[in-house]
């Protein structure tokens, strides 16, 4: 009766995700549409995803997705100079791109009527993007000062690419997306080229156009402008592969940092194994939220600790970390705080979490969930991570899967995962 209730809450909050109507066609040249039909509020947002990342990068190339991202920006045939972005404002709308581990996403959102702009814009890109030298020597500077201020100037952003770089021995998560600046200097524009020319065509792409649309109409635009761009062979993948990790591996960073942090790693599957569904509720009864146990041993019972908190990247195209992040008052009680942690994992460990607790970590799960996706771009935005995944019509399934999570089912996963041969710590120490 309580999770009847909870639903019929969901739908009157978030009417667009219980009436909006998904539908999907492939074009001719391999290129999926999906259209998410939703008259709730009258906006749009197109959205064009390339199956492409840093997982996907050449060895000594890390951050060309990242790089060839701003310059997707620089122009192309038909909107050459640097006018993306102007054409979009000057339409009332806004725009936007974002390059992760595993895909490049680039976005506007705007009014339904305005959508041919982003059809002429994106599929112009798409074929035809310029690579001006003077252009791809500028995005690199700026893509190295980013580099400098975001990560290695930066001791929290820093800690974090250095467990990731030592947690994965082979793996290309290793990398961080931005990438390290030695490689960054050495991408010519003609690695540009290829990696676009590789990447970016309809085979490695999808669209999602959102919102208060009518499908039979703006189908015919898209097919218009984006089903006559040549066809590509689908990319061939890297084999990913990590070899078994033999003991705890550690890293200790000393900068000049305002408090100590403790980063815990342990390697965990993705979606759609099932044991991630069960470290989603492990992690909010972890470290998510002021009444999660280590926020109430660390930071309220103990006072060692000013935050916790805790992340699972279960919408990764392959096993990602299972983080536990800890800023500590003091330097010389780092220890004591990580063997805290570890307590605290051991309990669970020997004592599965009781029916109330599982049941209070399921509904936050599934309310977080619901909530990221609050509004039609949200929504869109969550389609397309499943999409990435194999297909968007895994979303539902998700979330019915999280609400079957038991208590033996958290504790498995605890201890099959969170051991010795499986972590990495990170220390970042005052300088």
């Amino acid at each position: 009766m309580k999770h009847l209730v909870l639903s019929l809450i969901f739908i009157l909050i978030f009417p667009f995700m219980g009436f909006s109507e998904i539908k999907e066609e492939v074009l001719n040249n391999g290129l999926k549409v999906i259209y998410i039909e939703d008259h709730s509020s009258p906006v749009a947002t197109f959205q064009v995803w390339y199956k492409v990342g840093a997982i996907d990068e050449p060895e000594g190339k890390s951050g060309i997705s990242h790089l060839l991202e701003h310059l997707m920006f620089r122009g192309s045939k038909n909107y050459p100079g640097n006018v993306f972005s102007k054409i979009v404002q000057s339409q009332g709308g806004i725009d936007n791109a974002f390059t992760t581990k595993d895909y490049t996403v680039y976005f506007q959102k705007l009014s339904p009527s305005k959508l041919q702009t982003s059809i002429d814009l994106e599929s112009d890109r798409m074929a035809n993007l310029l690579f001006n030298l003077e252009d791809f020597e500028l995005e690199k500077k700026i893509v190295l000062e980013e580099r400098r201020q975001r990560y290695e100037d930066d001791p929290e952003s820093l800690i974090i690419e250095e467990v990731l770089g030592i947690a994965f021995k082979q793996h290309p998560y290793r990398k961080p997306v931005i990438g390290w600046s030695e490689d960054i200097q050495t991408i010519t524009l003609n690695d540009i080229k290829n990696y676009y020319h590789k990447y970016y065509c309809p085979h490695n792409a999808f669209i999602i156009v959102a919102g208060d649309i009518k499908v039979t109409e703006v189908r015919e635009k898209i097919k218009e402008k984006f089903e006559n761009i040549s066809s590509c062979d689908v990319p061939s993948r890297k084999i990913l592969y990590e070899p078994k990790q033999y003991g705890e591996k550690r890293v200790i960073l000393k900068r000049q940092t305002h408090l100590p942090m403790l980063v815990m790693a342990y390697k965990v599957p993705a979606y759609p194994n099932r044991d991630s569904l069960y470290l989603e509720v492990l992690s909010t009864i972890l470290g998510e939220g002021k009444s999660s146990r280590l926020y109430r041993k660390l930071v309220n019972e103990t006072a060692l600790a000013v935050d916790v908190s805790t992340g699972n990247s279960a919408l990764s195209r392959d096993g990602f970390l299972f983080f536990i992040v800890v800023s500590v008052k003091d330097v010389g009680k780092i220890n004591e705080v990580e063997k805290i942690v570890k307590e605290e994992i051991e309990k669970i460990k020997n004592e599965a979490p009781s029916d109330i607790e599982i049941e209070k970590a399921r509904n936050q799960v599934e309310a977080s969930f619901l909530f990221s996706q609050d509004s039609v771009f949200g929504h869109a935005l969550y389609i397309g991570k499943f999409e990435i995944l194999g297909s968007w019509k895994m979303i539902d399934r998700y979330r019915e899967d999280i609400m079957k999570v038991t208590a033996d089912d958290v504790q498995k996963v605890a201890k099959k995962y969170f051991n010795f041969d499986n972590l990495t710590v990170g220390e970042l120490l005052p300088k």
